[in-house]
């Protein structure tokens, strides 16, 4: 039962480019800051980040985006296979319908 927003996210776009900030922040405490990130690079197998990453993430786009952006909540209507696989593109898209 997940809803996807429509379109597909481009790695072109201020709600990309913030996500890739916040991204690259997280990613700089692994000391892997130098990886690239794509619309199509997932969390899980592509940038190796954890469930405490994500969370470190919501609180960002939360504070950024204020109260409508709500990743807890949507992610908790995924199921576990959809999180593993969740991509910065649909996560890109998903803040972007929250505008």
């Amino acid at each position: 039962m997940s809803s996807e927003p429509a379109g597909k996210a481009t790695a072109e776009g201020p709600v990309f480019e913030a996500v890739s900030v916040h991204l690259r922040d997280i990613l700089g405490e692994y000391e892997a800051d130098d990886v690239e990130i794509t619309p199509d690079s997932s969390f899980h197998e592509d940038l190796q980040l954890e469930s405490i990453d994500l969370v470190a993430l919501a609180g960002r786009l939360r504070e950024q985006y204020g109260e409508r952006v709500n990743l807890a909540e949507w992610l908790a209507e995924k199921d576990l296979d959809d999180v593993i696989a969740l991509t910065v593109g649909q996560l890109v898209s998903y803040v972007e319908s929250c505008r």
